[in-house]
């Protein structure tokens, strides 16, 4: 029965500027309705789409988040 008392809240961590980490496994439904499954005991998931892996992280944030992109000014 889902929302029962006997269910154990999954925990999510936000980063500023990272991905979702999410204790797992997970079971994930995507936008065109295909699934994907991790057994994995955390996940990243990808916030910015950025990733090839996409809706794992593969941590292609981090090439925009250094350097000049980290330079106040107008955004684009």
């Amino acid at each position: 029965m889902p929302n029962s008392p006997s269910d154990t809240p999954r925990r999510i961590t936000v980063q500023r500027r990272g991905p979702l980490l999410v204790e797992g496994p997970v079971e994930i439904e995507l936008e065109d309705g295909t699934t994907v499954y991790s057994d994995r005991f955390r996940v990243a998931l990808c916030t910015c789409r950025r990733s090839r892996r996409y809706p794992w992280c593969d941590t292609s944030h981090r090439a925009r988040s250094s350097g000049a992109a980290e330079a106040p000014g107008p955004r684009g």
